[in-house]
């Protein structure tokens, strides 16, 4: 009786959190409401003192900006964990903030998306910086898995699902079966490369410096893998290296592609490699439900097309692509016992699948 009342009071008081623990953003869902934050994965720290000055969309606005004693780093990198105690400080800010805007009082039960194929210790590392910063109880899910859940896709049923989750640091390609990843591959080339590719292109073709928040701005603007018609172009500014002073350009999508296209062609290929080893059966149930792309990279435009015809099956967008992990986390905690088996696959300290 008492541990009924026990349980009910829990569950009254405390909030049920998943989050999407990205390098570029980190998505905070709480059941019933939905995902409810979206913050760069960002904190500024003062030297000097050793405190947190700000975090996410803040933080982010600081990055190149910051007087000497004021960092602004980023302390998720490829995924995981790079700074812990920071980490610690970004994920104890925003269950916080997620407490506060749903106006709950205990500790949180909470669901963190890592990438494919993390290592144990890092996968500790997670669980340790969430624990550290308030939640009552910590599981794990493989980003792929998750973002497959939150758009629906049929994890649990004896077909084949493919997802493919380009995020900020990392891409995920996992295809899916009976609860379990039955093939996947863990790609350094996402948002961020891209970024990096975009900056080295403006700095060799224009002999132009940018920093890494204007190729971002000009990625999301006019970034092709397709020719576009008409032609995209956008306006930056940076600095000469030939002059050392400012000096504006006029970049089109046509230098973007350039720019990106290697990265692309490994992308390519990485999902033609996922396919090339997945079973003859599930292969012909992804060929007949096709490739489902979600994370931010999914919305390049051209890439559905583009890879449909380099893999000859078809592509689907999710809908609200960013969200897909976070909702995925989401869905899990509100019916924990279905997938349950899931999430101890996760929590079981198994060497790290290649």
């Amino acid at each position: 009786m008492f541990k009924n009342i026990k349980d009910k009071f829990l569950k009254m008081t405390s909030n049920e959190i998943g989050i999407d623990l990205g390098t570029a953003n980190t998505l905070v869902y709480v059941s019933g409401r939905g995902v409810i934050i979206n913050e760069p994965s960002v904190v500024a720290v003062n030297q000097k003192t050793g405190r947190v000055v700000a975090v996410g969309a803040q933080a982010k606005a600081m990055l190149g900006r910051t007087p000497g004693h004021i960092v602004a780093v980023r302390p998720i990198v490829d995924g995981v964990i790079s700074d812990f105690e920071v980490t610690e400080e970004m994920l104890s800010y925003l269950i916080k903030k997620a407490e506060e805007l749903s106006k709950k009082m205990l500790g949180p039960k909470v669901v963190v998306g890592v990438p494919y194929g993390v290592t144990n210790v890092e996968r500790r590392a997670v669980r340790d910086a969430a624990r550290n910063a308030g939640a009552r109880e910590v599981h794990i899910i493989e980003e792929p898995m998750a973002a497959a859940i939150g758009i629906r896709l049929p994890v649990r049923e004896a077909t084949g699902s493919m997802i493919v989750d380009i995020g900020g640091g990392t891409t995920d390609i996992a295809v899916i079966s009976l609860g379990g990843i039955v093939r996947a591959k863990n790609l350094k080339v996402a948002g961020d490369k891209l970024n990096s590719d975009i900056m080295s292109y403006i700095r060799n073709e224009f002999k132009i410096l940018i920093g890494e928040k204007t190729a971002e701005d000009l990625k999301i603007a006019i970034a092709t893998v397709i020719e576009h018609k008409p032609a995209l172009e956008a306006a930056i500014r940076g600095r000469d290296l030939v002059t050392g002073l400012p000096r504006e350009v006029i970049v089109t999508d046509s230098d973007i592609r350039e720019a990106i296209g290697p990265s692309m062609d490994t992308f390519l290929e990485s999902v033609k490699e996922v396919l090339e080893t997945t079973p003859p059966e599930i292969l012909a149930d992804v060929m007949r439900n096709g490739i489902h792309l979600a994370g931010g990279g999914a919305l390049i435009r051209g890439l559905p097309e583009v890879l449909s015809k380099y893999v000859g099956i078809p592509v689907h967008v999710a809908d609200d692509p960013l969200t897909a992990v976070a909702r995925g986390a989401g869905i899990i905690l509100e019916d924990m016992d279905v997938f349950e088996e899931m999430l101890i696959q996760n929590e079981d300290e198994l060497p790290t699948r290649k």
